[in-house]
């Protein structure tokens, strides 16, 4: 016995010690390739300076935009994909790329045995995927029906039918053993083009889910809303939670307490880019059939990070970042915002 216990442990070592190196080397490689991408990108700035352009013509926007407004405009602090397909267009950022580590960890994970690697028991949500490079998925927004913990619905953007649509959603109905993912996603049609930021919602007194989105359709870059009553598996296109031309970063909360003075409600926060880049929220207080006009919380730009509530009480609270007027200069600090009365005020 004493024999074999030290056969195992010098097994294990040997494993450990084969991981570690693994992960060093990773390390090191990604390094290397830092400074030396850094390099060349330095050095190919020096050779090629920039090149401004003064306006684009895109389906997405008016024709003629002026890229000078960028800023003014806010589209340089935006999260969403329109405006990234804006920056990129203009000039101003680099589109996307392959990235090695996504490589690199896919090898790690085949090579290490089972005990040092992760994920083994996670479930794939998007099979079948679409076909590379339209493979992206990210933002996953997850909420499950709190009177049956099978239906579990999942929202999130997915580069599939990139540029037409970038939303996705998955169901399961066996409490997230097995999820299937609708295709076409159903929340690409109804409010013109779907350019993601997802929020799902589940409304208890009518045993509804709600996904919300960024959509062309809601006043240019609104937020656009579908609805399913059979647990995530059809979709039918809902009320345009909010009419806005450069909407972004949006989150919601649902209050399902059957105890709260304000059951029912659902609220959902954002920063309009095209109303002083500030906080604004809204409520519906009829089960999504309308929803309240905007709700100003910030005279200026505090990026709006999460909405949330008190299950006892029924207050509401949003959560933001004020970034010292954006980028990564600063300072940072964290705000908090309440209301007390289903969100009136």
């Amino acid at each position: 016995m004493k024999k074999n216990s030290i056969s195992q442990s010098a097994f294990f070592n040997i494993r450990v010690l084969i991981g570690l190196f693994i992960v060093l080397a990773g390390v090191f490689l990604a390094l290397l390739g830092l400074g030396t991408f850094s390099a060349i990108t330095a050095s190919s700035a020096q050779a090629q300076p920039k090149q401004k352009i003064k306006s684009i013509n895109l389906q997405l926007l008016p024709p003629g935009f002026d890229c000078s407004t960028i800023h003014e405009k806010g589209i340089d602090r935006q999260e969403n994909l329109r405006a990234g397909l804006i920056m990129i267009a203009c000039g101003e950022s680099p589109g996307g790329s392959a990235s090695p580590a996504a490589t690199f960890s896919q090898f790690v994970q085949k090579l290490l045995p089972v005990p040092l690697a992760y994920g083994a028991a996670d479930v794939d949500v998007v099979l079948p995927d679409g076909t590379f490079p339209h493979v992206t998925q990210s933002e996953t927004y997850t909420t499950a029906n709190p009177d049956n913990p099978n239906q579990i619905v999942i929202n999130y953007n997915d580069s599939r039918n990139a540029p037409s649509n970038y939303s996705g959603v998955s169901y399961s109905s066996d409490g997230g053993a097995t999820f299937h993912a609708l295709v076409p996603s159903p929340l690409a049609t109804g409010h013109g083009t779907n350019y993601g930021d997802p929020v799902v919602l589940y409304n208890k007194p009518t045993s509804t889910f709600f996904g919300i989105d960024i959509a062309t359709g809601c006043g240019g870059q609104g937020l656009g809303s579908w609805k399913s009553t059979d647990g995530g598996v059809t979709w039918a296109t809902g009320a345009c939670v909010h009419n806005g031309s450069f909407d972004d970063r949006e989150s919601g909360y649902a209050d399902n307490t059957p105890s709260s003075p304000h059951f029912g409600n659902m609220y959902v926060s954002w920063n309009d880019f095209a109303a002083g880049q500030g906080i604004y929220v809204t409520y519906s207080s009829d089960n999504g059939s309308t929803w309240h006009s905007p709700i100003q919380i910030t005279s200026s730009f505090i990026r709006n990070v999460q909405i949330t509530g008190d299950k006892v009480t029924g207050d509401v609270y949003i959560a933001g970042m004020d970034e010292g007027g954006g980028g990564l200069a600063g300072p940072r600090s964290n705000k908090i915002y309440r209301s007390t009365d289903g969100g009136a005020t």
